[in-house]
């Protein structure tokens, strides 16, 4: 079965989600039959079910006097994603207005879990370079389909990456495939599995486990400080 989470991502509530995954398995049900089959309070059902109506996702026929409801195409689910990127797009101009005139103020940020880290590194998106200090290709590992699209967005900015791997993983195939980078080896004795991501005034470190944590630092001086040692260990590694 679909998995509820997706659903509740993309803006429903969980009752909103168990009810349209019912009506998509179930079919045409009534009200009743929604609240045995999900464990919803009756009344609860017809509110969650209101709100499926005015975004698109649920219909209703009459048999016999009753209401049937029914679960709309899953290809509206993708018609609301757009209209949220619309949405956002629309209200972007305002929102870096807002961040300008608050000036460039120096803040930590903290990420926990997959999902979270994506966020810290669309951040990085909007640098000229990245150093990476610890880069391993577990990062791929832990998610999976996610660098390859950065990386395409990354191109598409021109944004050069300059990474220092651990020595093993010198043969690694996607190591091998980063566009737009330059890649050298320090010694494995240095393995760890904390990266440090350095961009603008900014520094990024990551704990590359499978709920992995990230913190950035907004500090010029920080950055500049890593920025240093990053080029220091930048020329004593091997290519």
């Amino acid at each position: 079965m679909v998995n509820q989470r997706i659903l509740e991502e993309i803006g429903l509530t969980p009752s909103e989600a168990k009810i349209y995954l019912v009506l998509m398995e179930k079919g045409a049900s009534l009200a009743g039959s929604i609240s045995r089959n999900t464990g919803i309070h009756r009344r609860s059902v017809y509110d969650s079910i209101e709100r499926l109506i005015q975004k698109g996702l649920v219909s209703y026929i009459k048999k016999n006097n009753r209401k049937y409801f029914e679960a709309a195409d899953p290809e509206r689910l993708i018609e609301i994603l757009h209209k949220k990127e619309e949405d956002i797009r629309e209200a972007l101009p305002q929102m870096k207005l807002l961040q300008q005139m608050s000036g460039q103020r120096n803040e930590t940020l903290f990420f926990r879990g997959k999902a979270a880290l994506k966020t810290a590194f669309e951040d990085q998106l909007e640098s000229e370079e990245i150093l990476i200090w610890g880069a391993t290709p577990k990062a791929n590992e832990i998610i999976p389909y996610y660098f390859p699209h950065f990386d395409r967005n990354r191109v598409k900015k021109k944004i050069k990456v300059k990474a220092l791997f651990n020595e093993e993983d010198r043969k690694n195939e996607y190591v091998k495939k980063i566009p737009l980078s330059e890649v050298k080896f320090v010694p494995k004795e240095v393995a760890s599995d904390t990266a440090v991501n350095i961009y603008g005034r900014n520094v990024c470190i990551i704990c590359w486990k499978q709920d992995p944590i990230a913190i950035i630092i907004r500090e010029e001086a920080i950055a500049e400080g890593f920025r240093n040692y990053f080029e220091f260990m930048w020329k004593t590694a091997k290519k």
